[in-house]
């Protein structure tokens, strides 16, 4: 059986926060959550689970390339009583993105998608919060040059919706093969070395429970993301 690409079956996740109830891992770009289409032999439910002894329930997801906080239950009513969060909106995410142009200090996309890979047109509401963190200019790079690093925070969860808002934009992401442009992305491969999406599930906020204070769980920037960004010019609020 062949291994998902860099990754062992003996990999640790990185684990965030941990009760009894919850676990909140780093998930690295290039993982699945779990088996899919793809059928992938190392997935991240299934690392968690051999690592904690015990089985655990995905509470949401992240697309292969995105790395980031990711939350499993430890239990079935924990998994229950989470996802009927997740659905109500009750749980905050924030991401962190390199996207080309300059975008404006704020802006709310509110652009309706399709489901993807569905042939029915019929679109979904769909709403991400855009804020701009910090900006670059890259003599070299194809075109202007202008990048920009942008928090971004989904009031909806659409299938690829920050990726697909952030096109609609006018401000595709980095190392987006999908909705991105190849050449952009061959440039930071070759002269930043990343090889990856640079979108990044940076910070998630689980409302207090019960006797349970509030979560506030970042996972800091992996390797693979955070000297790319450092070598670019960008410093600030980078952890």
């Amino acid at each position: 059986m062949s291994e998902s690409p860099g990754f062992a079956a003996d990999f640790e996740l990185d684990v965030l926060a941990c009760d009894d109830t919850l676990v909140a891992v780093n998930k690295p770009s290039g993982m699945l959550v779990h088996r899919g289409w793809a059928r992938d032999d190392v997935v991240a439910v299934d690392l968690l689970a051999r690592q904690l002894g015990r089985r655990v329930w995905p509470l949401h997801r992240l697309d292969r390339g995105t790395s980031g906080v990711l939350l499993f239950a430890q239990t079935v009513d924990g998994a229950r009583a989470l996802s009927q969060l997740f659905e109500a909106g009750a749980i905050a995410k924030r991401y962190l993105a390199l996207v080309r142009g300059h975008p404006p200090a704020e802006q709310l996309v509110d652009h309706a998608l399709r489901r993807v890979d569905h042939r029915s047109k019929q679109r979904q509401e769909a709403q991400t919060e855009l804020r701009l963190r910090e900006t670059t200019s890259l003599a070299d790079a194809p075109r202007s040059g202008r990048y920009a690093l942008v928090e971004a925070t989904p009031l909806t969860g659409r299938t690829h919706q920050i990726r697909r808002h952030l096109k609609h934009a006018g401000h595709p992401i980095v190392g987006d093969v999908r909705y991105g442009k190849g050449e952009h992305n061959r440039y930071f491969r070759a002269r930043f070395g990343l090889h990856r999406l640079a979108l990044h599930a940076e910070r998630l906020v689980v409302p207090a429970r019960e006797d349970r204070p509030a979560w506030i769980i970042d996972a800091p920037l992996p390797a693979d993301l955070g000297p790319a960004l450092r070598a670019m010019g960008f410093a600030a609020e980078l952890s």
